[in-house]
């Protein structure tokens, strides 16, 4: 069965001017998962009490095959993209929603535009905390991702410069295979 999409959400490439703005935005919104999740107790912060850093944000941004879009619903920013493509392969580096307006059909509809920005793409993979419920269940049952790896202290994730440790619970690494139709 094919998961409405909503026809307010649009993509719009990242201006120079709102990249500040963007990244925090971004950082608000995975802050606000984790202490959905944990608290304030959180003990899953990058640096300057982030969940994830200024650094890993402008290093996505700045990559060498970087796409960043911000996403618009009815021409208001309310989250943001930054996807990598290289030939058929393509990579969701970052994918966030303002919490304010979850459940409306935003995150899906956004990926569905990224999905067809890049018809050439026969494999995307993504990675989340193995906390964040919300994204596993976003990627897994409306995205259509499966769950293809657990990076852990136990099994780290070889192209990571800072690798998991015992206290940081790891990521899940997923893959969607493109079939030709949204599932």
């Amino acid at each position: 069965m094919k998961a409405k999409i909503n026809d307010n959400v649009t993509l719009s490439p990242l201006h120079p001017d709102d990249r500040e703005q963007f990244i925090l935005d971004n950082q608000w919104a995975f802050k606000y998962g984790a202490t959905e999740e944990f608290g304030l107790r959180d003990n899953h912060l990058e640096e300057d009490g982030e969940i994830i850093s200024r650094a890993t944000i402008e290093a996505s941004i700045d990559g060498a095959n970087a796409e960043t879009y911000r996403i618009l619903l009815n021409g208001e920013k309310v989250g943001g993209a930054i996807i990598s493509v290289e030939d058929e392969c393509g990579e969701l580096e970052l994918l966030f929603v303002n919490p304010n307006v979850h459940s409306k059909g935003i995150g899906y509809s956004a990926w569905c535009l990224i999905e067809d920005l890049h018809p050439e793409v026969t494999v995307w993979e993504t990675n989340t905390p193995y906390f964040e419920k919300r994204n596993i269940h976003f990627y897994v049952n409306r995205c259509g991702f499966h769950i293809v790896e657990y990076f852990n202290s136990r099994h780290p994730d070889t192209n990571d410069p800072e690798p998991a440790d015992e206290d940081s619970g790891g990521m899940f690494r997923f893959q969607k295979v493109m079939t030709g139709s949204r599932d």
